[in-house]
């Protein structure tokens, strides 16, 4: 079987029996055969592998090798192609022996031929495996080769010159591509298998990256009767480093909620300088238990989301003061509002208007009363839990508001966060909301937020777009800019004032 199972490792020979017994009765009971392979033990070597395509005439032909030496327990992790610094002649062997091998039993179909290769650049032939393995994908990248669909097209009859395909046809590789399996196993509890129901799945993208996924999607339902394997995630590019930070990039970007993954221990590889420099051996994970540290994610989104519905569904909890029979669900009364048509004086609008501005500042600084600037048509907007207010919502109350309001200093009810919101994410004219409300509202000063030199935006703009911008503003019905810098710099500020 896969992933190592039944290899035993015997150190001397008075362990010979004893790991003989454990592996010949694990391979009777899996198979009701017994029997057992002895082979020379290599010491902390490298896997290499070859993948090839044969078509049963003696033609085959190499899609050069990969490196899969990032292992755990025999299990293969992260998987790269090409090998890197392997000595040339020792590639070169490895390549014509992979070849010759299936040649001579005039092989068909695509399948792999795999290697140990020790410290001092000797090669042993372990096995091969007739059929596409799990990381012919990164073989994929860099070759330009569909293993797959050549695969079927050798099947139906083909042989590989009527595909095309020759070694002098297969360009040696000038990219490079790495592969990683996530799975639902858990590295802090070596590896155990987690179950459980996923709630967030979100899976990466972006130039250079592939996926080959299996079983997730929100409300699936990972067992412990199948392979913990999620998704294949491959990436492609010019060189080592940069496949590695393409890699990296992609496992941050996946998002898998509601059960646990090994994505901590892929990114603790990722971010290893001994693996990121080298090329390491197939004892590497268990020379380095540090790869195992899980990942602290917030996830904050969940936690939140929880939270609301708990509130929404069984109230507050005791925990925060809540004590007592749940308040009594109450409809709001709207009141109903009487126009005053005998009004006795001007209105600051009205001053405002046929008067000019040091009127209308004279007339505030006269008023012997508290005067209020009413700002309901504008902060709801800069709350991403808050009721974002459309333009109709504000013109059903714009009739009462001019009665309730109508000696208020002004209504702030524009610029700042709400011209953005407006139209991103309410789709509406901002513009359009302004003369709107100016019509509905005619006797009470508008005030708006201006941003000094950024007016609405969130940057700063040419000082031509901030004066065009209030002189536009003002044609549409503003009155009062409220201007402001966010670390209150004096020359954005005056900037904006001079525009007003």
């Amino acid at each position: 079987g896969g992933g190592g199972r039944g290899i035993r490792i015997v150190p001397t020979a008075d362990d010979l029996d004893q790991m003989f017994r454990l592996a010949s009765n694990e391979a009777l009971n899996a198979f009701g055969d017994g029997r057992c392979f002895v082979e020379k033990y290599v010491d902390q070597p490298r896997h290499i592998e070859v993948q090839c395509l044969g078509d049963g005439t003696g033609n085959v032909i190499h899609l050069y090798d990969r490196d899969c030496s990032v292992q755990r327990r025999h299990q293969k992790v992260i998987e790269t192609a090409p090998a890197t610094g392997l000595p040339r002649d020792t590639r070169e062997n490895i390549f014509q022996d992979a070849c010759r091998l299936l040649s001579m039993n005039k092989y068909r179909n695509a399948g792999t031929v795999e290697f140990l290769v020790d410290k001092d650049g000797n090669h042993y032939f372990m096995e091969v495996n007739p059929r596409v393995q799990v990381e012919h994908t990164i073989s994929e990248e860099v070759t330009g080769v569909d293993i797959v669909q050549t695969q079927i097209m050798i099947a139906s009859g083909k042989t590989l010159p009527e595909l095309g395909l020759s070694q002098e046809s297969i360009m040696e590789p000038t990219s490079y591509a790495m592969q990683c399996r996530v799975t639902t196993e858990n590295p802090a509890l070596d590896f155990r298998p987690d179950t459980g129901t996923i709630d967030v799945f979100r899976m990466p993208a972006g130039f250079g990256i592939r996926l080959d996924d299996g079983p997730g999607f929100p409300g699936a339902k990972i067992t412990p009767h199948y392979d913990s394997l999620l998704v294949k995630i491959t990436a492609k590019a010019r060189n080592r480093k940069e496949a590695a930070a393409k890699l990296k990039r992609a496992l941050r970007e996946f998002r898998v909620r509601g059960v646990t993954t090994n994505k901590s221990f892929l990114l603790n590889m990722l971010n290893n300088e001994e693996f990121m420099n080298g090329e390491i051996t197939t004892g590497f994970i268990a020379a380095n238990p540090d790869l195992m540290s899980p990942l602290k994610e917030k996830d904050r989104a969940q936690k939140l989301l929880a939270y609301i519905g708990e509130i929404v569904v069984n109230g507050t909890p005791k925990s925060l003061g809540a004590v007592g029979d749940a308040p009594s669900p109450v409809d709001p009364i709207v009141p109903s509002i009487t126009p005053e048509h005998c009004q006795k004086k001007k209105s600051l609008k009205q001053i405002f208007d046929h008067e000019g501005p040091e009127a209308f500042a004279a007339a505030v600084r006269k008023n012997e009363g508290l005067l209020i600037t009413d700002t309901t048509w504008r902060d709801a907007h800069q709350s991403l839990l808050a009721t974002r207010l459309r333009t109709i919502d504000m013109l059903n109350i714009a009739q009462p508001t001019s009665v309730a309001l109508q000696n208020a200093y002004s209504l702030e009810c524009w610029g700042g966060a709400t011209f953005d919101v407006s139209m991103r994410f309410l789709n509406e004219c901002p513009w359009d909301r302004l003369m709107s409300l100016r019509e509905a509202v005619p006797d009470i000063p508008f005030q708006m937020l201006l941003r000094g030199a950024n007016a609405v935006g969130y940057t700063a703009y040419a000082d031509n777009v901030v004066y065009d911008f209030c002189k536009m503003a003002k044609e549409s019905g503003m009155d009062v800019f409220r201007v402001f810098d966010s670390i209150n710099y004096l020359e954005n500020m005056k900037l904006g004032i001079d525009a007003v």
